[in-house]
């Protein structure tokens, strides 16, 4: 009896489908023929066809913040898998789990600078947490699922593997693959720690009874390891306010007396004093980078620390830390509730309550007659109220969106935080809908990042998704502006947006219903209709040129150098 043989590019398929993958983004090439020939006819995976290799990379990205299951994106060799490198960085830099796939010239032309050669592995090292070359067929089946484990566990984030053509197209027995996929996955080196250390939680228990002004800063390790629930019940339990980093927004409901918002650069005032004057910091999957902590050697300077996080080298990296705890924060979370003892701060609950009357979210109208950017984002704050997800691209629009707009519930909002990507919101928004197709999502984004991406436009049309695109147009890199204004006296050296394209043209060569808003009356009568729509939407909102994002403490400085606390200078 003749055995049934197997090639490359069907074990690369069979095997993401066995660890439970259903759906890929990617761009076909030269390189990768025969996996898009086995996908031609493979039942059982859906693949998206994006129109550019980043846009890839962000659309499994979007898919796996959304889902909480692993990305995959795919792209040929050479440029096809350069271009994946913006997405793949964005994952690597917000810890989300991808799986990266890149076709590879044939193995007989490695390093000899064949046509469409690129060595991607070199170049994927400092931002993958694993790579692979594959170079025989038989490694396919184990790498494929070490790739799946590696990228989904610990601190998760992207994997690459590299496969050439050939390797694509060998063959083996399907028995042999059966075995070889079978096998148990050993890791030498690789045992991430799940559960903390009972001396270190007993450690913080006592810091948390003896505290008298604590604070909790809830990071985006709280998304990843779903420890919600428990960080909710700590709060609680101990009556800590929260203050989220952007990537934790929705990690602890916004509307909750003890959220204090977003804390950073440009975090509330509450959340920013509040870690200025806490005796305890209770870090929950957080790093402590640059955007929050501004001069290290200021922020929180009276607190003890306490920090939760499964990747040890996060910890005392950026800050120096008296209770360093290193586990999955759910657990630890779970095992801290359990010794925690329930406590009373209304003193610093009154506080702190008495910032947020002083400091309430406001902004000030410039002297045109122009929408405010903030306007816009309040009036959809509530319509879809909480119930939505919501991507954005990078720039002051995302940091409005983080400000005026509330997230009650976990991967609410998913956005760039560590690599910042401009481009990033409208992919991003794809993934997600393909992820979550009962859920409404919107897509917030500038007319810089917007340009960048904006080929995506047409999965909207092709896949049926009913994505929302609020489109903030001020004619202005607008971040960027404002450092200049701020910081270099008004030059504002390249920076001018007013030859931007007629984005409502460009949505309707893409088939999409579009529509222009441009006054307050204009944003009552027809936003809440257009975000209802039954299909996708471009909206062009025409917003004021020079709105700034305030409150703003300079990079590398501290609290005390917070400006626009009132809405001014």
């Amino acid at each position: 009896m003749e055995k049934k043989m197997i090639n490359g590019a069907r074990i690369l398929l069979e095997s993401l489908y066995r660890l439970g993958i259903r759906d890929i983004f990617g761009y076909p090439g030269g390189t990768v023929i025969p996996i898009y020939d086995e996908i031609y006819k493979f039942e059982g995976i859906n693949h998206y066809f994006s129109r550019h290799e980043q846009g890839a990379a962000h659309e499994a990205d979007g898919y796996a913040r959304a889902s909480g299951k692993v990305g995959v994106c795919l792209a040929t060799s050479g440029p096809g898998a350069t271009n994946l490198v913006t997405g793949i960085m964005t994952a690597h830099m917000d810890s989300t789990p991808m799986i990266a796939i890149t076709g590879q010239v044939v193995s007989s032309l490695l390093g000899k600078d064949a046509f469409q050669e690129s060595d991607i592995v070199g170049i994927t090292v400092p931002i993958t947490k694993m790579n692979y070359l594959i170079q025989d067929i038989r490694e396919l089946p184990r790498v494929i699922k070490e790739a799946y484990f590696i990228a989904s566990t610990g601190r998760p984030g992207p994997v690459l593997i590299d496969i050439p053509k050939d390797i694509q197209t060998h063959t083996i027995t399907m028995d042999e693959f059966e075995t070889i996929f079978e096998e148990a996955i050993d890791l030498e080196g690789y045992d991430p720690n799940y559960h903390g250390h009972p001396v270190q939680i007993k450690k913080a228990r006592k810091l948390i009874a003896e505290a008298k002004r604590p604070i909790i800063l809830a990071g985006a390790g709280v998304l990843k390891s779903k420890a919600s629930g428990e960080l909710l019940e700590l709060a609680e339990k101990a009556q800590i306010p929260v203050a989220s980093t952007l990537l934790g927004l929705g990690g602890f409901p916004s509307s909750h007396p003890l959220s204090l918002g977003m804390i950073g650069m440009h975090g509330t005032v509450s959340a920013n004093y509040a870690t200025d004057e806490a005796d305890l910091i209770i870090a929950t999957g957080m790093r402590f980078d640059d955007r929050i902590t501004g001069d290290t050697s200021k922020f929180c300077r009276g607190a003890k620390v306490i920090h939760i996080d499964i990747d040890p080298a996060e910890i005392g990296k950026n800050k120096c830390i008296d209770v360093p705890i290193v586990g999955d924060l759910k657990n630890v979370l779970k095992e801290l509730n359990e010794k925690v003892d329930k406590k009373n701060h209304s003193q610093w609950i009154d506080k702190i309550n008495a910032w947020k009357e002083e400091f309430p979210r406001v902004y000030v109208r410039k002297g045109s007659d122009r929408l405010m950017p903030q306007e816009v984002l309040i009036k959809l704050n509530s319509i879809v109220k909480g119930d939505a997800i919501v991507t954005t691209d990078v720039g002051q629009h995302q940091m409005w969106t983080a400000q005026f707009m509330d997230f009650e519930n976990p991967d609410s909002i998913i956005t760039s935080g560590g690599s910042g990507t401009m481009g990033f919101g409208l992919p991003s928004s794809i993934g997600a809908q393909i992820a979550k197709r009962d859920k409404k999502v919107i897509a917030i984004v500038g007319d810089g990042g917007f340009q960048m991406t904006y080929q995506e436009l047409m999965l909207l049309r092709q896949y049926d998704l009913p994505i929302k695109i609020v489109l903030l147009n001020n004619s202005y890199l607008g971040m960027v502006r404002q450092w200049q204004e701020l910081f270099n006296e008004k030059r504002y050296s390249f920076v001018d947006l007013d030859y931007n394209p007629d984005f409502n043209k460009i949505a309707d060569a893409y088939g999409i219903k579009n529509a222009i808003i441009k006054t307050k009356e204009e944003l009552e009568t027809q936003l809440e209709d257009l975000i209802n729509f039954d299909g996708p939407v471009l909206i062009n909102a025409i917003v004021e040129k020079e709105a700034n994002v305030y409150p703003m403490i300079p990079a590398g400085a501290d609290v005390s150098k917070m400006v626009g606390i009132r809405g001014v200078l």
